[in-house]
């Protein structure tokens, strides 16, 4: 793999951050929780991009577990925005799916590069 532009999983997170991003540009949120939410959703996709350019596995799988734990922020933050009624219940649950798969994927892949014989 030559690009972090060629992982799933990157094509997936940049996805996410597009839509959370559309997302809370088009609805009325509090300042803080927009910016976080935003934040916490372009950290996955930047962080495997991040990690990818540093060219050493170790490195990688640093900034894949950084990526992981801002799936998770995100999914927090959703949850939040649900109980607080800026969003929908089907959108949060829609947008959690996805970054519950993006996560399972990230793990998976910090799995395959810890076990692989490259550093």
């Amino acid at each position: 793999m030559k690009k972090f532009e060629d992982l799933e999983v990157y094509k997936k997170a940049f996805d996410l951050s597009i839509t959370i991003y559309k997302l809370t540009t088009l609805k009325t949120f509090d300042l803080n929780i927009k910016n976080q939410i935003q934040r916490a959703a372009l950290s996955i996709p930047l962080n495997i991009a991040e990690g990818f350019e540093l060219q050493s596995n170790k490195q990688f799988v640093r900034f894949l577990y950084i990526s992981k734990g801002s799936s998770g922020e995100v999914r927090s933050l959703l949850k939040i925005c649900e109980e607080l009624k800026i969003l929908e219940k089907d959108i949060v649950n829609n947008l959690i799916l996805e970054v519950e798969d993006i996560s399972k994927q990230l793990s998976k892949f910090i799995s395959y590069l810890k076990n692989s014989e490259i550093d």
